[in-house]
């Protein structure tokens, strides 16, 4: 998923205060879909949710590098150490 792709490029980079809006962000809206709608862009993220971790999302969502994205992750990046 967009998620678990953006996850494992960004969460070893990120602050803790960026952490913790992300988990905020992946916890609180009730619905999966309204995550991806704001992180492509159809439409509008609400405020509490438009942060600078919302803005990452958006951005990895363009795929601006035209990467592939066919397949989740492996979790085994959840075991490595932070770079």
């Amino acid at each position: 998923s967009l998620r678990s792709l953006f996850a494992k490029e960004n969460l070893g980079r990120m602050s803790e205060e960026q952490l913790n809006r992300y988990d905020r962000l992946i916890n609180e809206p009730s619905n999966d879909w309204d995550i991806y709608y704001w992180a492509t862009e159809a439409k509008p993220t609400p405020a509490e949710f438009d942060t600078d971790v919302m803005a990452m999302l958006r951005e990895f969502a363009k795929n601006r590098n035209r990467e592939q994205r066919l397949r989740q992750p492996d979790l085994e990046y959840l075991f490595e150490p932070p770079r």
